[in-house]
């Protein structure tokens, strides 16, 4: 039998304003937006760049990691292969980086971005 594929995972972010955060994933970090209902109905909706992608749901109080726990961090890692072309183009867009570019004492090489709800993700890739 041959073994079935996992492509890919999405996290799920309950986020505190759809729209806003759709505008946040869309503007400063270049996702596309491939599933988002009109308003009034526009509290979810779909974000992908790449093989990344990500659920976001208007439908309560957001709880991100590093506010519930202070040493996870990070909420998603997100494998990005040239990390400094990454950085340079979110830059570019007006993001602004949590952490900044840089080589971690894990081994890794990435730079972090929080989103409006205080969700942590981590662009990088092994060194």
């Amino acid at each position: 039998m041959a073994r079935a594929e996992t492509p890919g995972i999405s996290p799920f972010f309950i986020v505190a304003d759809a729209p806003a955060s759709v505008a946040f994933y869309r503007d400063r970090l270049g996702f596309e937006v491939t599933f988002q209902p009109p308003p009034p109905d526009d509290f979810f909706a779909i974000v992908v760049r790449d093989g990344a992608q990500l659920f976001l749901k208007g439908a309560g109080e957001p709880a991100p990691n590093p506010q519930r726990y202070g040493w996870a961090r990070w909420d998603a890692y997100v494998h990005a292969p040239d990390p400094d072309a990454l950085a340079a183009e979110f830059q570019a867009a007006g993001a602004a980086f949590s952490s900044p570019l840089q080589d971690t004492h894990d081994g890794l090489r990435g730079f972090e971005v929080t989103d409006p709800d205080g969700y942590v993700l981590f662009f990088g890739r092994p060194r």
